[in-house]
C-alpha cells in the first residue's frame, strides 16, 4: 500500500512561506531650527523659514527724498513698537529727538535683532509694568550677518527704495511717529510724541491710511479716588411724640 503523500502532488512539504519584513518607522521628524541669523532686506532675501518668525520693519531719520534708517527684525508690530518708542522719547531721552535718533540708527552697525524694554528706563514704574507685563529683555543687535556670496555684511542705511520684505517703517518726525504699514501704503499718519504710551493700537496695515487719523485710542481714564472720606449725610431729626 502506498503511504499518503505529504505535501503536494510530489509528495515534498511545501516550501514556507517568507514572512514580509517588519516595518521599517519612519525616521523622527527634525525640530524647527531658530531662526538663522541673516542681512538685512537689502542686502539678502529673506529666509522662508523666518518668514512667519518675524516681523522686519526700519527705523528711521526723514530726508529730503523720503527717509533712510536701520533695519530691525523681530516683531515690528506698531503695538509693539509704538509704545517703546514714545516712552521712549517722553522718559529716557526726555524730549531729545536727536539723542534718540542717534541711539537708535547712527550706534547701529548692521542692525536691530529686537528692541528691549530698555528704552522703557526712567518711565514711572506703573507705566513699566503696564507695557511690560513685568517682562524685561534687552534691546539686542545684529551679529554674525553675512551676504549671499558669504563676505560680512556691511553698514548699509535701509531707504524707502529698499524697503522689499519689510512690513513696517517708522519715521522719527519732529513732531511725532510717522507710522507706514508698508505692505498697503508707502506714507503713513504721524504719531504725536505726546500720545500716551498705553493707547490701544492697530496692527492692519491698511488701517494706516496716510489721509486719515492714526488708529490709536487713548486708554480708558481710571476714576480718580479721593482723599477724604464722603461727608455723610445729615441725620433726620425725630419727631417729638405727643
Amino acid at each position: 500500500m502506498t503511504p499518503p503523500s505529504c505535501g503536494g502532488p510530489t509528495g515534498r512539504f511545501p516550501p514556507p512561506r517568507r514572512l514580509p519584513p517588519p516595518p521599517v518607522p519612519p525616521p523622527p521628524r527634525p525640530s524647527r531650527s531658530p531662526p538663522r541669523r541673516r542681512t538685512p532686506a537689502h542686502a539678502d532675501q529673506p529666509d522662508p523659514q523666518e518668514t512667519d518668525l518675524s516681523t522686519r520693519a526700519v527705523i528711521a531719520r526723514p530726508t529730503s527724498t523720503g527717509y533712510a534708517g536701520m533695519y530691525v527684525h523681530f516683531d515690528g508690530y506698531p503695538d509693539s513698537k509704538l509704545p517703546l518708542l514714545l516712552s521712549a522719547h517722553q522718559n529716557r531721552f526726555a524730549g531729545d529727538l536727536e539723542a534718540m535718533a542717534r541711539h537708535l540708527i547712527d550706534e547701529v552697525h548692521i542692525g536691530w535683532e529686537q528692541l528691549g524694554t530698555d528704552l522703557l528706563d526712567g518711565a514711572p514704574d506703573a507705566l513699566r509694568r503696564t507695557l511690560t507685563g513685568g517682562e524685561e529683555f534687552p534691546s539686542r543687535q545684529l551679529t554674525n550677518v553675512y551676504n549671499t556670496d558669504g563676505t560680512p555684511a556691511e553698514r548699509e542705511l535701509i531707504t524707502q527704495d529698499g524697503t522689499d520684505g519689510l512690513e513696517w517703517a517708522y519715521v522719527l518726525h519732529e513732531s511725532g511717529i510717522e507710522v507706514i504699514g508698508l505692505l498697503a501704503y508707502d506714507r503713513g499718519p504721524v504719531v504725536a510724541w505726546d500720545t500716551d504710551p498705553r493707547c490701544r493700537i492697530r496692527t492692519d496695515p491698511g488701517a494706516w491710511n496716510p489721509e486719515a487719523p492714526a488708529p490709536v485710542v487713548p486708554p480708558r481714564a481710571a476714576p480718580r479716588l479721593s482723599a477724604t472720606a464722603p461727608a455723610s449725610a445729615p441725620t433726620p431729626r425725630k419727631s417729638a411724640r405727643r
